[in-house]
Order: C-alpha cells, then structure tokens, then sequence
C-alpha cells in the first residue's frame, strides 16, 4: 500500500489541517501517516487559540514514522514557529521522498498560524528542501514580495520562489480576471490550471485538501502536471458537494472521488 505522511497542525472541526490531509489521502487510495505540530481550538466560526507543540516531540513523532513506515511523499501545513520549521527543514534534508510545502500562514478566518519572524525561515531553511510549494496567492506575496494580482505577477511570483531554492512552485492564485487560476511552474515550463470561479461559503480547508490530493497523487507516481491536474478537479468537486456543515466558512466534502483515478499514472 501506497503510504502519505502529512506534517501538520490539528483542526478538531475536521475541515483543514491534518484532519483534512488524512481524509483526502484515504479517499485516493493512499495510507496516511501523521506528525502533529499545532493544536487549535477552532470551529468553521473562528479561531480562538493555537498551542504549537516542541520541535523535539515534533521531530521524535517524525523519526518513529519514518523509521517504521517510510512514506512515498510527505507535505508540511502548519508548522507554529522558527524552532519547528528549522528542526523539520534540517530533517527534511536527509529525506530520500518528495516533500510538498504548504506554507500555511492564515486561516480562512484570517487568523496567524505562523509567527511572523517564522516566515525568515520558511523562506531561508524549508524551501529548500521543497519538491513542490504551493502557496496561495496571499501566501506567494509574502515569500517573495510580490503582490499577486494576474497572470503576469503569478508568474513573476513564482519565478522568485524558485530562486529561493524550491524546485517547483505551484501559487493558488483564486480568483484571477474572474476566473479560478493556478499556476504551475516548474524547470520545464509553465502550466496553467483555469476553470470557472465557484462561488460558495464552504471553502474551509479547500488549500490543504488541494496539496494533500498533489501528495497523494505524486506519492502514487503521477508527473506533476497530472497531479496538479487531477487535484484542482478534485477540490473543484469537493467544493460543489460540499455538506454545508457549521455556521460559518463550512469544510468542503471530502468524500468525493478522485477523478482521473490516481491509481493510474498519467
């Protein structure tokens, strides 16, 4: 069986975080395995705290996944502070798997879930050690000092992000000249992901489940444009489908299938 790990922060609403990365794994046919780095008291209303745990708990629940169940590909969301991002990165070096880095700094709620002197060493220390990133467009701006407003600046964007040392950069960039737009980039070229703007109330943990269905897919040995692909499908899906739970910014439904089947490499 095919094995994920996601290196995450934990919502108890289950929409976003790790919750949300173990959901979209299992649906793609994938065994999810998890490292925990935040917990937080948050619901589809609000979130009211966020307690990030020690790099060195951290790191230990890391090295008992890996010496145990090695997975094919891992992706990093919420990582809390300076001390555990530059303990994941200086591990991540020795990672002989893709990693994908969602640099997750805000919920949708628009609360912090990285300290603010922790962006220097996202920048600095993991994207380095990154396969893929896949930041939104809020979140490519902040890396790179570009403010991501077309097509133009979403290239510009991720350019600069891959001078930073990640080999590939995939920016969610929303609603782009009225359309829904990712960008793709990569050492052989661009690629373009477009479709109709959907406009909903539940999008909570739609960014995560994007990247954990990329992690799952690259984990089963589809290329990148396919998995880019084959995840927008499956978010766009989860998203009209979505359950209408909570009172707020509600989860997308993740029990969808994934189309194309990621069992099948493209």
């Amino acid at each position: 069986m095919t094995v994920a790990l996601t290196i995450a922060g934990s919502d108890p609403s289950g929409g976003a975080g790790l919750q949300a990365d173990v959901k979209t794994f299992h649906q793609h046919g994938v065994y999810a395995t998890t490292v925990v780095t935040l917990l937080t008291v948050q619901n589809t209303r609000a979130v009211t705290d966020v307690r990030v745990l020690d790099p060195d708990f951290v790191i230990a629940q890391l090295e008992a996944v890996l010496n145990d169940i090695p997975p094919a590909a891992a992706k990093t969301g919420a990582l809390g502070d300076c001390e555990v991002i530059r303990s994941l990165a200086r591990a991540a070096q020795r990672f002989r798997f893709p990693l994908i880095v969602d640099p997750v700094m805000i919920s949708k709620h628009g609360h912090p879930l990285i300290e603010e002197s922790a962006v220097e060493a996202v920048i600095n220390e993991l994207l380095p050690t990154a396969y893929l990133v896949t930041p939104n467009r809020l979140e490519a701006s902040r890396l790179c000092g570009i403010e991501v407003n077309s097509r133009a600046t979403m290239l510009a964007a991720a350019d600069a992000i891959r001078k930073l040392g990640a080999a590939n950069v995939l920016i969610k960039g929303g609603e782009i000249e009225g359309r829904s737009l990712e960008l793709l980039r990569t050492a052989d070229g661009t690629c373009w992901l477009e479709s109709e703007r959907l406009e909903t109330r539940s999008s909570h943990g739609s960014g995560c489940v994007f990247a954990a269905a990329l992690t799952a897919r690259i984990a089963l040995g589809q290329d990148l444009q396919a998995a880019a692909t084959g995840a927008k499908a499956f978010v766009a899906s989860a998203i009209r489908s979505a359950p209408g739970l909570g009172k707020g910014i509600g989860p997308v439904n993740m029990m969808v299938p994934p189309f194309p089947d990621p069992a099948r490499p493209a």
